[in-house]
């Protein structure tokens, strides 16, 4: 099958979770699943209820003695068969994320299917420096499973976030169950699938579809779950929490940020911009790590600003299944009028439009397309430097010196991530000034191996690395 027959179909079987290690008709009714590009239905999934989730936790339940007995050892080889799975899948599901929520193939290719590849092998090796026994004093202190573990995935990086959760929890010796987004959930079945033919045992992995409100909040508050683990926005991590508390397990929330990026006086403007952008509008701006402010040195904000707009200029919006268009519809309607609303309230509230605005693109008559916009002059208070807007708008802000940067950096409710971009002593120095999980300077490729989670309402807990390992494992020491 090509890609023109493609566009509005994805590799799901029939509608159905994934319950003890095989398709389960739901008890609920279907949810559409829906091409941004194209308006078009490219499959249907269950609309999970309470019975579907109760189903998915009895499995996992039963499957958790087993499996929590397994060695780390064995439990890291069979992962590396999933890796091995996902490479050979990574068409299939670059097609599926493409289809589902609109990311340009070529993006998907090269993010979308190839990051949870590269993350699974990066979640084994760190599994490697967990110390399952170490002696302390006169204890013996040993790292466990926690138990079920509940996972609930968003649309953004629907196979990418799912990884980062479902991996580790099983390398630690947990059983799973996954809620991926109703907006983009075929990903979650194939991986099953992928999980399934690498030898996972029935009930390690069970995945229910439908909605946060219903099959979310089951799992969150189930009391037969022990943990549960979460990727979305601010105000649903708060609802999250809210419900697991009824029965204290514990939650590690990965929510909305906010993500500001400094440019010190002397960095290289060329370099930077280019990467400035890529970092902001990457996704179509749709990631909780995107650098959506951009914090200059206010002696060269009209230098910076220039410069951004021709490089924007090379942004090509269009068709998701085009090679060359670098930003594709956003995920659902829904989200383009969201950012849209931002993008006429900067406008309302006086910051200067320097490129792009309210609308869809030229030509794009229909779709979830909105245009890539950068606003210059903003005020670091204003709305559309405070909310996380999850589209492709950047926000310029001048500073006067340092301390001001980092006053602007730290103003926001959230503290996901940061970058600084100059001389290298000078922005180590202010990387550890910021509060936030995590810091780029000048640059420097994405490390797998590093934690990565929030300070602030951007949340608590950490993925990745062995930290992300420790995050699914409960401590016990044995004094002796």
């Amino acid at each position: 099958m090509n890609e023109t027959t493609m566009r509005d179909t994805t590799s799901s079987a029939t509608p159905a979770h994934w319950i003890d290690g095989r398709p389960v008709p739901g008890s609920g009714g279907l949810i559409e699943v829906i091409n941004p590009a194209t308006d078009a239905v490219v499959t249907r999934v269950p609309a999970g209820v309470a019975a579907d989730v109760d189903q998915a936790v009895d499995a996992a339940t039963r499957a958790w003695g087993h499996w929590s007995a397994t060695s780390p050892d064995h439990r890291a080889e069979l992962l590396r068969a999933v890796a091995e799975g996902l490479r050979a899948r990574s068409e299939d599901m670059a097609h599926t994320i493409t289809a589902e929520m609109g990311a340009p193939i070529s993006f998907s290719r090269a993010a979308q299917a190839a990051f949870p590849v590269a993350s699974t092998e990066a979640a084994i090796a760190a599994a490697q420096q967990v110390p399952w026994t170490e002696h302390v004093g006169h204890s013996v202190v040993v790292r466990e499973p926690i138990g079920v573990v509940g996972a609930i995935t968003p649309w953004n990086f629907p196979l990418q976030q799912l990884v980062t959760k479902v991996v580790p929890a099983l390398l630690a010796g947990n059983t799973v169950v996954l809620k991926p987004s109703e907006i983009a959930p075929t990903g979650a079945r194939l991986f099953a699938e992928i999980a399934a033919e690498a030898g996972l045992p029935a009930g390690v992995l069970n995945v229910v579809h439908g909605t946060g409100p219903v099959a979310g909040e089951a799992i969150a508050g189930h009391p037969g779950i022990d943990m549960v683990s979460f990727t979305g926005s601010t105000a649903a991590g708060r609802r999250v929490a809210a419900v697991a508390a009824g029965t204290i397990k514990r939650v590690s929330l990965e929510l909305g940020g906010k993500a500001a990026h400094i440019l010190l006086p002397d960095a290289d403007l060329d370099e930077a911009v280019t990467r400035v952008l890529a970092y902001a509008w990457g996704n179509a701006g749709q990631a909780c790590g995107a650098h959506s402010r951009l914090v200059v040195p206010a002696g060269r904000h009209d230098e910076v600003v220039a410069r951004l707009v021709a490089e924007a200029a090379e942004y090509t919006v269009g068709d998701p299944w085009d090679p060359a268009t670098r930003l594709g519809p956003l995920a659902s309607e829904a989200q383009r009028r969201r950012v849209e609303g931002y993008i006429r309230r900067g406008i309302a509230d006086g910051a200067t439009l320097a490129f792009g605005g309210p609308g869809r693109p030229q030509g794009l008559v229909s779709g979830a397309y909105v245009r890539p916009t950068v606003f210059s002059g903003v005020h670091p208070r204003s709305v559309i430097a405070q909310d996380e807007i999850f589209g492709p708008v950047l926000t310029v802000i001048p500073y006067a010196d340092a301390d001001e940067a980092v006053e602007i950096a730290n103003g926001t409710v959230y503290g996901l991530n940061a970058a600084v971009t100059g001389d290298p002593e000078q922005a180590l120095a202010l990387a550890r000034r910021l509060r936030v999980g995590q810091v780029d300077v000048n640059g420097a490729p994405h490390d797998f191996q590093a934690p990565f989670g929030g300070y602030k309402q951007s949340g608590n807990g950490r993925e990745m690395g062995r930290a992300g390992i420790e995050e699914f494992l409960e401590t016990k020491a044995i004094t002796m």
